[in-house]
């Protein structure tokens, strides 16, 4: 079946997203180490994906552990330096798709004032026809509930959509739905499987 609307995850399909090699630029590896060994980093960005304000959940946590808090504020003051590099073959990928007029849609673990941001920093995220990010929805992939919240506001068949991220539970999560999946490791293997797929031709991907 070929897709009728392509969905795109964010973060290492089109933008780099490494907060462990960012930290070991600003403080080294070593102490980045210890860092996220003793402050749940993790933790704290998964209540901001879902929907937690920004700037106060990173002070809260910088509060909550002073041997730390410059370290953790940066989370939040440089955080744009996280997200790169921009992976240029995908949002041409993107791009073309739209020119052909294939329904390109995000879907994304995101907080709701960080995608804001990134997208005055980022053109490509203003060109989605829907975005869908967790923060808005209060719910985050891989809950079903994200998918199930995905079918129904587009009104297509599990089965249409393509779906491309770099998180096998994300993918396992799709697949259980119907979805069609492929789990994104470099551009090369999205763009030859949106040949497969019938979307783009393979002058289409190299032009």
């Amino acid at each position: 079946m070929t897709p009728e609307a392509v969905i795109f995850d964010i973060g290492n399909v089109l933008i780099g997203w490494n907060p462990e090699a960012h930290y070991d630029r600003r403080i080294g590896a070593a102490r980045r180490r210890a860092l996220f060994a003793e402050v749940d980093l993790q933790g704290m960005n998964e209540q901001i994906d879902l929907g937690a304000p920004f700037r106060e959940t990173v002070t809260a946590m910088a509060e909550r552990h002073p041997e730390w808090s410059v370290e953790i504020r940066d989370w939040h003051d440089s955080w744009i330096e996280m997200i790169q590099p921009v992976i240029a073959p995908s949002v041409s990928l993107l791009r073309r798709l739209r020119a052909k007029g294939v329904p390109v849609f995000a879907l994304s673990n995101f907080g709701v004032e960080s995608y804001a941001f990134a997208q005055t920093k980022f053109d490509f995220l203003n060109e989605f026809d829907r975005e869908f990010i967790s923060g808005r929805m209060r719910v985050m992939k891989p809950d079903p509930a994200i998918y199930a919240a995905v079918e129904e506001s587009v009104g297509l068949a599990p089965g249409a959509l393509l779906f491309a991220d770099d998180r096998p539970e994300n993918i396992a999560a799709a697949q259980a739905r119907g979805w069609q999946t492929h789990l994104f490791e470099h551009p090369q293997g999205w763009a030859a499987r949106l040949v497969v797929a019938g979307l783009l031709t393979p002058e289409e991907v190299e032009g």
